[in-house]
């Protein structure tokens, strides 16, 4: 555990904010240090780390920062802050204070901590979309309600609780896990929860199955931890994903999906779950270029848009693409009955011919080999002996992995 609680925002103009924090902290017996990230080059009393000792981790130096032009100075902060924190090796936690301009110095910077590590951001753009300040982390944010223009009765409200919730989680930090199990990452949506249910069973007490929800941020997460060696494999079971990259739903992963299993070479094994379906906000957000469309509403916050043919085709040479880069084990699953609940005989999204389109994209695209090998079956996603198989396979490649397999 680290030391010291940092305690991020531009201290030219919110010193009496983050002076207020450092307070709270120390009546809490924890230990503040504030970071100032303003962008003009002189850094008041207040700061126990000055601007100019994180601007000169940009890789420009502090003049790059130091530049003028408010724009340009904000990213060039934002990415010498980036550098700077992760190398700290006294953290016990972070909270942040900004506005628009604030939040988009220290986001990127939080997100590059360990999944973990106390993190929390008070800012007005909290009550928005935050999906770009928290990223795939475990970054809590917290709206600020008033400007953070001077204390007053708010703001002093709102800063007290940041801090007496960043204290309880830098004093009350949860012990390493010395869970021996290897943590499996598995993708899963609603559509496709019997399947993953059925895969961890097999899976049983041997591995430490860790579920993710495939909304974009869950499949980011997952390759983070595959980066971080934290999960050893991969059943992704649900590529769902790559549906909104291709027509633009809101859960789009990005085009790094699937990067991190060629780069460490993780035992892989996907499927198609999902793979029928595009993500949308409530029935009236759905573009008007997909009115005429098989729409299904999900939830009056969800409404899911059925993948064409053409669209089909397309994931299935992204996703071959992208596996012929990995060098590990890798085994993709394809179910000849349906990629979801609704992609069965009398269901909404039932649609042979466009699964078939996935099927050929991406056996026409995949180089197999005694690694890297294609498997259809005649079940449905949701059959028990679809998941079943998914499991057994995943765990003889785990096993072949091992150093002492051939023992």
């Amino acid at each position: 555990m680290g030391s010291h609680v940092y305690i991020l925002g531009t201290a030219d103009t919110k010193p009496d904010e983050l002076l207020f924090l450092r307070a709270v902290l120390a009546e809490r017996g924890v230990s503040g240090r504030i970071v100032d990230v303003s962008t003009g080059g002189t850094s008041p009393d207040c700061a126990d780390i000055a601007a100019r000792v994180v601007a000169g981790h940009h890789p420009g130096g502090a003049g790059a920062v130091f530049c003028g032009e408010r724009g340009r100075a904000i990213a060039a902060m934002s990415e010498a802050l980036r550098r700077f924190l992760p190398a700290c090796d006294d953290l016990a936690g972070v909270v942040a204070i900004g506005g628009s301009g604030g939040a988009a110095v220290v986001a990127p910077a939080m997100q590059a901590l360990p999944i973990g590590l106390p993190k929390i951001l008070v800012s007005t753009v909290a009550s928005g979309n935050v999906a770009p300040y928290v990223g795939d982390v475990d970054l809590s944010m917290v709206y600020s309600v008033v400007d953070l223009q001077g204390l007053n009765r708010i703001s002093r409200s709102i800063l007290t609780n940041a801090a007496n919730a960043m204290a309880g989680m830098a004093r009350h930090r949860p012990p390493p896990d010395a869970d021996p199990r290897p943590a499996v990452g598995i993708t899963m949506f609603g559509v496709t929860t019997r399947c993953v249910t059925e895969a961890v069973r097999v899976l049983g007490g041997g591995f430490e199955s860790l579920v993710f929800h495939a909304t974009g941020t869950g499949g980011r997460s997952m390759e983070r931890l595959v980066e971080q060696g934290v999960i050893r494999g991969v059943l992704d079971i649900t590529t769902t994903e790559f549906c909104d990259f291709v027509a633009g739903g809101i859960f789009a992963c990005g085009a790094e999906r699937l990067e991190a299993i060629a780069r460490t070479g993780v035992p892989y094994v996907g499927s198609c779950g999902g793979l029928d379906m595009v993500n949308f906000g409530a029935m009236d957000s759905v573009p008007d270029r997909y009115r005429d469309r098989v729409l299904v509403r999900h939830n009056p916050f969800i409404t899911l848009m059925r993948t064409t043919a053409e669209e089909c085709r397309e994931m299935g040479r992204l996703i071959g693409e992208r596996l012929n880069r990995c060098d590990g084990p890798v085994r993709f699953y394809y179910p000849e009955g349906g990629f979801s609940e609704l992609d069965l005989p009398g269901q909404n999204f039932h649609d042979p011919a466009a699964d078939a389109a996935f099927r050929d994209a991406l056996l026409a695209t995949l180089r197999q080999t005694r690694q890297r090998r294609f498997v259809s079956l005649p079940c449905a996603l949701n059959d028990p002996a679809f998941a079943r198989a998914m499991a057994t396979d995943f765990k003889t490649l785990f096993k072949e992995t091992q150093p002492h397999a051939q023992n």
